[in-house]
């Protein structure tokens, strides 16, 4: 019986319920004033005449003006902060004032005297009878809630716009709203919905006072740069902060306006949005048989996943790791027309290679299997070698032997004057790729073969951003080897895109530089990854945060920065504003005896004649 009560004052609209708190005011303040005379005069008596009637009633009819005016039917009662004690004081105190002004200018008291004293005892008794219903019934009702498991939580919503008011009216079943918070100092102390609308240094007292988890971006129009000034000033105050959905997604019906995200990294990196041009993704993958190495991989599976859209003939997903294959070849199987020959293969397997080119007519070749974990690779050179160079040889002469119309080899930015044995290794499949892109030219054979290359893809296998999630779920530290280390970052789907675009540019012997923006701190992306979790950074300015930073000295072959060209004054731009191509012709070298140089020495297992081959030829093509 009484949950079923509790329950029906929830479900009441807001506007009974303030006319609920109006009405007990006026009848506990009158009864609060008559206490005060009977107190005084140590008599009890029921009011008999018009004027003791009047006068106990002035007192709530006085009251209740100014406790609106200040704001104490704002307030949802069950969330009431600590600090609104304070503020039913000053209002009691400035309406007990207010009433005995009143009294006296008005003379309702017969011969115009109220004793000393009854003001006093009025104060007391109303102060505690307005303060203690409201936190009896906070008690009451939220304690019940909470021991019920509902998820009531206090929420910001930073943006008092018109996606602001939506997001409050559908959020408000399940969550209160404690405010919004708004840049613009116009609608500060304002209301905008029945909301009251903050400045941003409120925040940290709105997070104090309502247990504030969450913060919600509301904010269509941000810049990149405000988006993370504000981020960075919200997660100081260690609550989560999330976005709405995009417009397009909201359009498409991807999202609902009440389906909130949280922001990801990728929203951080500074980097402007180019749409693809679909005329250079249909030449590329239209109508044509398309094979894709390392098929399962995290930029190869990206590729199959851009690829599939835009309807090809046919497409081979190589892969060499049997449950990667078997994860991309069950995506790709729910899509309509789309045919897909998964191949359990490995790329120095030169008869296994052809039998599936010739077999599927393949006319484009995605070369991007490869073993791209610098320490891995560096501890174990000798299969780096086989797989990245032997590997990309196998693929790029039976590629051209076959009659593959184009070919584009997934790179990387540590190709540029490598320190370590994978980016040695990427730096020969460059080399490879330039050397069969000059056969093919010279023979006439009108096939084109390039390499793209970019940096870091976040998300990807191997890279820092999932070993972070993992550090900061398991309550730290996050370990850097660097504090000043620098890596250029993009989406791995932006990456995808422009590979594809960036083949479809090829005029054969190219090396394309996908436009990475500015180069990123590594410790500036672990702070942003700890903030974005509702979390503090533990260092010396704020030791008692959540996640410690631990500096633990570079690894073998690590360089403290990447760089994308030999020679930026050498970089030419191209028809699409974020893929640029290098000067590389003048680079080819006819790199045969080399390359039986290092198959005899990883065919004796001799490391050290390997990396002796592997560098030689790396310092004379830079």
């Amino acid at each position: 019986m009484i949950a079923q009560i509790r329950m029906r004052v929830l479900s009441l609209p807001r506007r009974w319920k303030q006319a609920i708190l109006v009405a007990f005011d006026f009848a506990a303040l009158s009864c609060a004033l008559w206490a005060s005379f009977c107190l005084r005069y140590d008599n009890w008596y029921v009011p008999y005449s018009l004027d003791q009637w009047a006068i106990v009633v002035s007192a709530p009819i006085v009251a209740i003006p100014i406790f609106i005016r200040m704001g104490l039917y704002r307030s949802v009662v069950r969330y009431l902060p600590e600090r609104a004690m304070w503020t039913i004081m000053q209002a009691m105190l400035l309406a007990t004032v207010v009433w005995v002004v009143a009294v006296f200018l008005s003379e309702m008291a017969g011969r115009g005297v109220v004793p000393r004293s009854v003001p006093v005892i009025y104060f007391g008794i109303g102060t505690f009878i307005v303060a203690g219903s409201r936190f009896v019934a906070k008690w009451a009702f939220l304690s019940k809630l909470n021991r019920q498991g509902a998820d009531h939580k206090a929420i910001v919503i930073y943006g008092a716009g018109d996606l602001g008011l939506q997001i409050a009216q559908s959020l408000r079943s399940t969550h209160y709203i404690a405010g919004f918070i708004d840049d613009n100092p116009g609608l500060h102390r304002r209301e905008m919905g029945g909301i009251r609308v903050y400045g941003p240094g409120k925040l940290r007292e709105l997070v104090s006072e309502y247990g504030v988890a969450d913060v919600i971006l509301s904010i269509s129009s941000l810049t990149t740069q405000r988006r993370k000034e504000i981020v960075a000033s919200v997660s100081e105050h260690g609550v989560k902060i999330r976005t709405l959905p995009s417009i397009v997604d909201l359009v498409t019906g991807k999202y609902l306006v009440s389906q909130i995200k949280e922001i990801d990294i990728v929203e951080l990196l500074g980097r402007s949005s180019v749409p693809p041009d679909p005329e250079l993704i249909r030449s590329m993958v239209v109508g044509r048989s398309i094979m894709v190495t390392g098929a399962g991989g995290s930029i190869g599976s990206e590729l199959c996943r851009k690829i599939a859209r835009w309807s090809p003939q046919r497409l081979v997903l190589f892969e060499a790791n049997e449950f990667a294959l078997y994860q991309i070849e069950q995506e790709l199987a729910d899509l309509p027309d789309l045919s897909v020959v998964p191949v359990l293969g490995s790329v120095i397997d030169q008869a296994r290679v052809k039998s599936i080119i010739m077999q599927n007519d393949v006319k484009v070749v995605f070369h991007a299997a490869a073993h791209k974990h610098v320490p891995l690779v560096e501890a174990n050179a000798l299969e780096g070698i086989k797989n990245n160079i032997f590997g990309t040889h196998v693929v790029a002469e039976t590629a051209y032997t076959c009659g593959v119309e184009n070919f584009v080899l997934i790179s990387t930015d540590k190709a540029v004057r490598p320190t370590n044995v994978m980016g040695a290794t990427k730096r020969w499949a460059e080399l490879i790729v330039s050397d069969v892109a000059a056969r093919a030219e010279a023979a006439g054979t009108g096939q084109r073969f390039c390499a793209v290359r970019f940096g870091n893809v976040l998300g990807s296998n191997g890279s820092v951003v999932p070993l972070f999630k993992k550090q900061i779920a398991q309550g730290g530290p996050i370990t850097l080897t660097d504090a000043a280390m620098t890596r250029y970052f993009m989406s791995i789907q932006e990456a995808a895109e422009l590979i594809v675009q960036a083949g479809a540019l090829s005029e054969g012997g190219d090396v394309f530089l996908l436009d990475m923006g500015e180069p990123i701190l590594i410790s500036d992306l672990a702070e942003n990854m700890v903030r974005l979790a509702g979390l503090t950074v533990r260092n010396q300015k704020n030791p008692d945060g959540d996640i410690e930073i631990v500096v633990t000295g570079k690894r073998p072959g690590e360089k403290l920065y990447e760089e994308l060209f030999y020679d930026s004054a050498s970089a030419e731009f191209t028809q699409h504003a974020k893929i640029m191509r290098a000067n590389s012709r003048s680079q080819v070298l006819k790199i045969a005896d080399e390359i039986g140089q290092i198959r005899e020495a990883v065919s004796s297992n001799n490391e050290h004649s390997a990396r002796h081959v592997l560098f030689d030829l790396v310092r004379r093509s830079g």
